[in-house]
């Protein structure tokens, strides 16, 4: 599928500000603000959005929009779940959602929302290029207090091809269907630098590659270009004309994995969805790869 066929992945602040001023009749425009943070940061997103978010802009919780269920990390929730929460938040069927958060990064967990929308049926969704931080560094307007987006009516349906299970993840050790991405930090992967949740040691699964997610954003949180992307991938060994799927800690980053491919033409990648911290708990010893401790019985 050629690049110019998928609906357009980044939207810059400019043209954020111009669809703000004049918005575009029959395609009603929705901001998310999906920042999302690991506990040790100490960091309440939620707060942070009634300080400073984006002008019209309702917060999307990832926590809150996920299966409550599972022992696992924001796993994906049902399609009613994820409908019904969609259309609080002002997204109808006709709707252009715009994701972005303010962590430091420029991204970091908007590129999950991206993915859960396409997920789920909706391709009229785009990322804010460089998030809160560029947005800020350009002297944009600001507003604060909570949000309050007008209801709509949102449907949605799942599309297995987007997820990947424990299963998957563990008979393609064998088959090598598909290759697999490991977007989290260099040292996590290898074993050497610890994960951030309790009870989890670092380390990956058999065969899967290391693409940290911030290789795919340049010094100033923007996204890099999709030659740039091309060639990372090159560089890893990674044939982005073969089945691709990503993983990282809990389903978050793997997105950024999804998001650079998806914007050098190839749309159908998948994520495991409960990532490392599933793959820790329930693989045996011997398929938690780690140059530290790793997992005993």
């Amino acid at each position: 599928m050629a690049s110019q066929q998928l609906f357009r992945a980044l939207v810059s602040a400019q043209w954020v500000t111009e669809a703000l001023r004049a918005p575009r009749s029959g395609s009603p425009l929705q901001l998310l603000d999906a920042s999302w943070y690991l506990p040790k940061l100490g960091r309440d997103a939620r707060r942070e959005f009634e300080d400073r978010h984006i002008p019209g802009a309702a917060f999307f919780d990832l926590d809150q929009c996920s299966d409550r269920t599972s022992p696992y990390d924001h796993m994906l929730p049902g399609a009613a779940h994820f409908a019904e929460y969609a259309g609080r938040l002002g997204v109808g069927e006709h709707t252009h959602v715009v994701v972005y958060d303010a962590s430091d990064q420029g991204m970091y967990a908007a590129p999950r929302v991206w993915w859960m929308f396409r997920a789920f049926g909706h391709r009229a969704v785009s990322l804010l290029d460089g998030g809160l931080r560029h947005w800020q560094h350009l002297g944009l307007p600001l507003s604060s207090g909570k949000s309050q987006p007008v209801p709509a009516e949102f449907r949605a349906h799942l599309d297995p091809a987007f997820v990947k299970t424990f299963e998957d993840i563990k008979e393609n050790i064998e088959s090598r269907t598909f290759q697999v991405v490991d977007a989290r930090a260099a040292g996590r992967y290898r074993g050497t630098e610890p994960e951030p949740r309790e009870g989890i040691e670092p380390g990956h699964i058999p065969g899967t590659v290391n693409i940290p997610f911030t290789d795919f954003l340049t010094q100033e949180g923007l996204e890099k270009s999709p030659e740039e992307i091309h060639h990372l991938f090159q560089e890893k060994k990674v044939d982005l004309t073969r089945p691709l799927v990503a993983t990282c800690g809990s389903g978050v980053t793997a997105c950024h994995v999804a998001l650079g491919a998806y914007l050098c033409g190839k749309p159908d990648v998948a994520i495991y969805d409960g990532s490392w911290v599933e793959w820790y708990m329930r693989a045996p010893p011997e398929e938690v790869i780690s140059e530290g401790r790793g997992k005993t019985l």
